[in-house]
């Protein structure tokens, strides 16, 4: 019994070390991928596979894994000088929104794709201005935006990565051209009230002459309008109103006071 007691008390003495040896060394190969991230994974240098999300083996010193975040990301432009087309001085940010669809590319194809993406938008963000007049970029922002995204999207395309949209935060111009857009603002305005104006005069004469066709052809609509005119003004005490009575009924008027008073002396 003591014999073999001694064999086992070896042969456990020798694999003890060697079973703590494993799980270190299986502990240290663990690597987590979260559900947001894929694991690009090189062996002996090259590119071997997509690891998916989970507890992944990577063996030491043969295999390595960089991980890539696949979530929505936003990269701000920063203040950007560029011409317009009709020769204005512009400062313009923007913000760019991106995700990664290829983890492999996106580490194979570029060194820093944040970086890249930032570099790329401020560049087109440039051209593209640079190609439209400032009313248009003041008017149709988002057209300027779309136009931006298309540029950026097809380089970074090769690049694994997807630009969702582009937006522009801000859009500066000098003081003056503020003064001159103010004055030009107003003087529209001042034309539209006045086109608007004659419009309404226009409208106004018609519906008089249309007004005085009728009263001179419909027997009797002059008086009914002159009626509704002593009603209106009748409803207000304070006013006062004066009949201009034609000649004609003057003079027939007194041609019947004479006959009436001839009638009496007669009698």
């Amino acid at each position: 019994m003591n014999v073999v007691g001694r064999i086992i008390d070896f042969l456990f003495s020798g694999f003890v070390p060697i079973i703590i040896l494993l799980g270190i060394i299986i502990l240290a190969s663990l690597k987590q991928i979260n559900q947001y991230e894929r694991g690009v994974k090189f062996t002996m240098g090259r590119f071997t596979t997509i690891v998916e999300p989970g507890w992944r083996i990577i063996l030491p010193v043969f295999q390595s894994m960089k991980k890539v975040d696949i979530r929505t990301k936003a990269v701000e432009v920063p203040d950007q000088e560029a011409m317009t087309k009709d020769n204005i001085q512009t400062t313009i940010s923007a913000v760019v929104y991106y995700k990664v669809v290829d983890a492999a590319k996106s580490i194979l194809e570029v060194e820093n794709f944040f970086w890249a993406v930032s570099q790329l938008a401020q560049t087109s963000m440039r051209n593209v201005i640079g190609e439209v007049a400032l009313d248009d970029l003041l008017t149709q922002r988002n057209v300027v935006a779309e136009r931006i995204k298309n540029l950026v999207d097809e380089s970074t395309e090769e690049w694994g990565i997807d630009i969702i949209s582009v937006e522009l935060k801000d859009i500066k111009v000098p003081e003056s051209m503020i003064r001159t857009m103010a004055k030009q603002a107003e003087a529209e305005r001042e034309r539209r009230a006045t086109i608007i104006a004659s419009e309404g005069e226009v409208i106004a004469a018609v519906n008089l002459a249309k007004a005085a066709r009728t009263m001179a052809e419909v027997p009797g609509a002059l008086h009914l309008r002159t009626l509704n005119s002593i009603n209106d003004i009748s409803s207000d005490q304070s006013n006062t109103i004066i009949f201009a009575v034609p000649l004609e009924v003057l003079r027939a008027v007194e041609g019947l006071g004479k006959k009436f008073l001839k009638s009496e002396k007669s009698e």
